[in-house]
């Protein structure tokens, strides 16, 4: 499944890229070469970023569905205990 940004997004990364470049490189970078290093990068790295982050959500959502029971539980016939 290909990573696909949002325009504004693509745009937002894009002037990063070109800042960085030109505050850490030894010439700056065009709009051409930082849209081909984002593709790189969204190709390359996205997919284990991506991957990584799914795990995460999958044991995030796997320990709350372990505390279901103790977080909705409702004790039965409670009318007479009152």
């Amino acid at each position: 499944m290909a990573i696909k940004l949002q325009q504004d997004v693509e745009q937002r990364l894009l002037a990063s890229i070109q800042r960085y470049c030109a505050e850490n490189m030894d010439e700056p970078v065009g709009t051409l070469k930082a849209k081909l290093l984002l593709d790189f990068c969204l190709r390359e790295i996205g997919p284990s970023v991506y991957n990584q982050a799914i795990l995460d959500a999958q044991q995030a959502m796997q320990e709350k569905i372990a505390e279901i029971d103790a977080t909705c539980y409702e004790p039965e016939s409670g009318y007479w205990k009152k």
